[in-house]
């Protein structure tokens, strides 16, 4: 989802400030997600894809899982993590902590950086899709979500979200208290070719480090390591910093055992050679001394004043040993640089504090404003509740009259007050959402769009009966679709497995089988059709010259085309419904020509067939020109067996009659219903194998079938033909007479709305389905027909036989001259 400034923004690059980098395209990336209990509990590396539609971010095992183990409800979270830790010379902790649905989730990103980004991020996400909220409600059959955007017509045919009116003040000051700072690489598709952070098991430890957590955890049951314990944090400043004294009796007794030591034989064998007697370095010093005095002492001792070593020379008669005196001066540079490291610890520290506070200030401004704005769509909401419920009365006393008049009919030719309530509320009824009248969708509690996203209009503009019954249809598919958004997103698997292959080819797989049959999202399809068709054209395009489609289009236009005549009489009658094909000067028109007679050109033996113009113009919704004509050489010389299109449609026969034989097989008790009625559901069936489907099924499920016919090929045909006889197989066993039959299978198609349930039955039901049996079949029956045409071929020869050798040869008499 865009952002809610008039111009769209970049997804995954908002929140940043001025200057910072785009970040990728998808908010998706490895995290570490704290779970378990007890002995277990530890972080585990989890893929997290944020999906915009419903402000969810799914946790996954891998990139390639289909389903997520989880989700995070973004749009009802807050975010806070912990301030810098004070120890010096430790790296900021990088764990963030997510309180969504009451309950605190825990993520640990790789670094600090990382961690900031996904926070701003989210923050971003938020912000939108609750803003999003105070748009006019937009419907995602009319308005896809921003993605691989599509090609072909239906990417020009997208309507403009309207967005609301940012607060200027709001988006002012988040700008100034966001922090700039880059994903990196391990953020976005990238990043799922990369390792997954931890270890790749389910659980990210080892036993050797479970063991190092328990007794770390059991030593504050020791002997001085509990909570008395003096070891403490002490900040320090440059005036006064304060070092620990030694204990003088552990000085004395220390100076004691090296001496013997060194006195004693043995002792003398595994010495160094040190000539100290004692190990400054290993004596806790804990005396208090001020910072300054220990800097003016050691700089007296540079320059040869040392009072230290004037004093002991007076008291003793002898100078201190000058490799005593440059011990000292190490030890306590060495503690000067440890200081130097204290300073810089505490300005890190203090740089993240400064962060942690510009977070923590920029999500309470967030939270208090989109408060503000849930109240506010509260408000409206009651104001919206109260206009639909006097709508409500309003319509429920129309009904009232109208009941009465049902109840007790006013017998009058003329035009009474119930006439003008009924035409009335028909014409309420089959309105259509316009975007001049905005006012009108605000009360209607259903508008229908007039198109759908593929262009195709929902309500017929003429017939008043087809009209009421496409609105039922298109608020069916309204509420089946609204069902469906309360699954799992489609478009968060599709967004996976893409972010999976970002540094290598598509290839086939059963999981993007799958995927496909399950249905490709409107946002990725003229990816995925591209990708099919280009797979299996590509032993032909090898071969060809890279202007192969131009050269072909230029001389069917030059030269005199056959085919060019029948073509241009079906350019308007292909998809009159859809409004890229509505009229002559419509775009689709255009392109359709010109891959209809570049086809002509190659396969001069087809030409042009009716048939072959609704096939390309489907593939023109998705696809450029080029790609829609390799994709109808892909239906019809490598799908479709010879002959398909042809005069003689000898393959569309005997794809009939295979078909046949599986009615029989896998519907039985349909099949023999329909023979004992002596229907010939083949004559409704041979348009179906013909054009794949187009103008018998509602436009959601012709694209979904399109999606696994250009993946698996003609098989698909049989599956969902069975499919959607199965479909309604009981509605056609009740009718009890031949003509009700044959009139219910020229329509019911098109009352068949539920994708996911013939997809099921396609795949499900009527497995096992191999395409070993599906070209037995057509071989068999191929000969049979063959057979059958050289039969008719012999008998056509032998009639003309006759009539030639007939005394009355060319002397035919008309019903009309015989009869006098």
């Amino acid at each position: 989802m865009q952002g809610p400034g008039p111009e769209p923004r970049e997804a995954g690059g908002e929140g940043l400030g001025p200057g910072a980098a785009r970040g990728p395209a998808r908010l998706c990336g490895y995290l570490q997600k704290l779970s378990g209990k007890g002995p277990l509990r530890g972080y585990r590396s989890r893929w997290f894809v944020f999906d915009a539609r419903r402000c969810y971010l799914y946790y996954f095992k891998s990139p390639q899982d289909a389903l997520p183990l989880g989700h995070l409800d973004i749009a009802d979270a807050c975010f806070s993590y912990q301030g810098p830790d004070e120890a010096a010379g430790t790296e900021p902790p990088a764990h963030f902590q997510v309180h969504s649905a009451g309950s605190v989730t825990v993520l640990k990103a790789p670094n600090h950086q990382l961690m900031t980004y996904w926070l701003q991020e989210l923050q971003q996400k938020r912000w939108e899709y609750c803003n999003s909220l105070d748009m006019v409600k937009w419907d995602s059959r009319t308005s896809p979500v921003p993605g691989d955007f599509s090609k072909g017509l239906v990417a020009k045919g997208n309507t403009e979200l309207i967005y609301p009116h940012p607060n200027a003040s709001a988006e002012k000051a988040r700008n100034v208290l966001a922090v700039e700072t880059v994903p990196g690489e391990l953020v976005g598709e990238q990043a799922a070719c990369q390792p997954a952070p931890g270890h790749p098991g389910p659980i990210n430890f080892s036993l050797k480090q479970w063991g190092a957590e328990l007794r770390n955890s059991m030593s504050s049951f020791r002997p001085g390591r509990g909570h008395n314990d003096s070891r403490r944090s002490v900040f320090y400043t440059s005036e006064e910093w304060e070092l620990l004294d030694p204990n003088p009796k552990d000085l004395e007794e220390r100076a004691a055992q090296e001496g013997n030591k060194r006195q004693s034989p043995e002792g003398g064998k595994g010495a160094t050679g040190s000539g100290f007697p004692f190990d400054l370095g290993r004596i806790p010093y804990k005396g208090k001394r001020p910072l300054k005095d220990m800097i003016g002492s050691y700089k007296n001792r540079q320059s040869g004043g040392d009072p230290s070593t004037e004093g002991t020379s007076g008291r003793g008669g002898a100078s201190m040993p000058a490799p005593e005196t440059q011990l000292q001066a190490q030890s306590q540079q060495e503690e000067l640089e440890q200081l130097r490291k204290d300073l810089a610890s505490q300005k890190d520290s203090l740089q993240g504090y400064k962060t942690q506070n510009k977070f923590l200030n920029k999500e309470i401004l967030e939270l208090s404003a989109l408060r503000r704005n849930a109240e506010r769509r509260e408000r409206d909401l009651v104001a919206k509740y109260s206009s639909l419920e006097a709508k409500l009365c309003q319509i429920e006393s129309k009904y009232l009259i109208l009941l009465q008049e049902m109840k007790m009919p006013v017998c009058s030719e003329e035009q009474g007050p119930a006439q003008d309530v009924i035409a009335q509320l028909l014409e309420d009824a089959l309105q259509v959402e316009s975007p001049e009248q905005p006012e009108q969708a605000f009360i209607k509690p259903h508008p229908v769009s007039e198109y759908d996203i593929y262009g195709f209009r929902t309500v017929p503009e003429d017939d008043e009966e087809e009209k009421l019954v496409a609105k039922v249809r298109a608020l069916d598919l309204k509420t089946l679709h609204l069902t469906e958004n309360q699954e799992v997103s489609t478009g968060v698997k599709w967004e996976n497995f893409f972010a999976s292959t970002v540094n290598r080819e598509m290839a086939c797989s059963p999981e993007l089988k799958g995927l496909i049959r399950a249905g490709v999202p409107h946002e990725h399809r003229s990816k995925v059709w591209k990708w099919c068709v280009d797979l299996h054209t590509r032993k032909f395009r090898d071969g060809t010259e890279p202007a192969y489609f131009q050269t072909l289009l230029q001389k069917a236009l030059e030269k005199q085309n056959p085919a060019s005549k029948q073509i241009e009489l079906d350019l308007l009658r292909t998809l009159p419904s859809n409004k890229h094909y509505a009229r002559p000067t419509s775009e689709g028109i255009q392109q359709l020509r010109s891959v209809l007679l570049a086809f002509s050109w190659r396969n001069p033996d087809i030409g042009y067939c009716q048939g072959l113009n609704r096939l390309a113009a489907v593939a023109l919704l998705y696809l450029e020109q080029e790609d829609a004509f390799w994709c109808l050489v892909t239906i019809v010389e490598v799908f479709m067996p010879r002959d398909y299109y042809t005069k003689t449609l000898l393959g569309s026969q005997v794809d009939q009659r295979v078909f046949r034989d599986l009615m029989s097989e896998k519907l039985p008790r349909l099949h023999a219903h329909l023979d004992q009625y002596k229907v010939d559901y083949t004559l409704i069936t041979f348009n179906w194998f013909l054009v794949v489907f187009v103008d018998s099924v509602v436009s959601d499920i012709l694209f979904k079938i399109w999606d696994s016919f250009l993946y698996e090929g003609p098989k698909v045909i049989f599956r969902f033909a069975l499919a959607l006889f199965k479909y309604k197989e009981e509605e056609i066993l009740k009718l009890q007479d031949s003509m009700s039959i044959f009139k219910y299978l020229r329509y019911f198609t098109r009352t068949v709305l539920d994708a996911r349930k013939l997809i099921s039955i396609s795949f499900g039901d009527l497995n096992p389905f191999p395409l070993r049996q599906i070209r037995n079949r057509r071989a068999y029956h191929l000969e049979k027909v063959r057979l059958e045409l050289t039969e008719l071929e012999a008998i056509r020869e032998d009639f003309l036989r006759e009539r030639d050798s007939s005394p009355d040869k060319g002397e035919l008499v008309s019903d009309e001259e015989e009869d006098t």
